[in-house]
């Protein structure tokens, strides 16, 4: 959380950027996240297809499919299909293993939880961590609007909009803020915060939920809305795979803006910032 009452020292000033709530509810994000997409992956191996509708047994292709075949030589090959383009994905999707040894199976056994094929293992350690996700994610936005994080630092000013040209500029070109810029978040990053926070994360949630036959039971219609369990299983997935693009970005801008520093105020808070002539980390 970005403040002003930073003491200076010569050309550098410490600030508290992030306050130990947010920080802590930042890494149990981290934690159940990652987990969460490994439990996931886990669950899709069960059935390593996507498709659109109330059921997979209407007789259209799917839209994603991932397996193996044996190619014309007699050799098993994995192959992903992409709306019926096919892709040879042998070793990594498919068909996937170590020591030479290899078996069929969507994803790899080294992305999944459990490693072996065990599918309900894997739906318990879904569930858990998604309530994990959610009950720190509640606690978020009750912390964030108690202490107006929200309102001053992650909400869009007009002086905000107005540099969004130069923003995408400056992420194009790698060029980080400097001095009094430096304490606040730039709208392209306060677009993806509040797109995670209240889009994404949210629709994967619902999307969750909507695959549960006693949600469907108890509210029986409300699924047909996103076109199906089908469709919200696809939903799912993509808006899973959405977000981890958002965290290869995300760890990408903290490596290239000074990791140590970035890493540092998400664990003891403190952020150094430089003067404008002051270029290190």
């Amino acid at each position: 959380m970005p403040s002003h009452d930073a003491s200076e020292r010569g050309q550098t000033a410490w600030y508290l950027r992030h306050t130990w709530p947010i920080r802590l509810m930042h890494w149990i994000n981290v934690l159940a996240f990652t987990l969460l997409l490994m439990s996931g992956l886990q669950i899709f191996n069960a059935y390593p297809a996507l498709n659109w509708g109330k059921s997979s047994y209407t007789g259209r292709p799917p839209i994603l499919q991932i397996g193996a075949r044996m190619d014309a030589q007699g050799n098993p090959v994995g192959v992903t299909r992409i709306f019926g383009h096919e892709f040879n994905t042998t070793g990594v999707l498919g068909l996937s293993g170590r020591d030479g040894e290899r078996v069929r199976r969507g994803f790899p056994a080294w992305i999944t939880l459990p490693g072996q094929q065990w599918l309900a293992m894997g739906r318990r350690w879904h569930f858990f961590f998604a309530w994990v996700l959610v009950v720190n994610g509640l606690a978020y936005i009750a912390y964030t609007l108690a202490s107006r994080h929200l309102t001053r630092d992650l909400m869009p000013t007009r002086s905000d909009w107005r540099s969004i040209g130069q923003s995408f500029k400056d992420h194009l070109l790698l060029r980080r803020a400097q001095g009094e810029a430096d304490r606040r978040y730039n709208i392209l990053q306060k677009l993806a915060y509040l797109s995670v926070i209240f889009a994404l994360l949210p629709l994967l949630i619902l999307m969750g939920w909507a695959m549960s036959p006693g949600l469907n039971a108890l509210f029986p219609g409300w699924v047909d809305v996103f076109g199906g369990r089908q469709s919200a299983r696809t939903i799912h997935f993509a808006v899973a795979w959405l977000l981890v693009g958002f965290a290869f970005i995300h760890l990408f801008e903290v490596v290239v803006s000074g990791f140590w520093n970035n890493l540092r105020s998400m664990v003891t808070g403190r952020y150094r910032v430089a003067d404008e002539e002051d270029g290190h980390d």
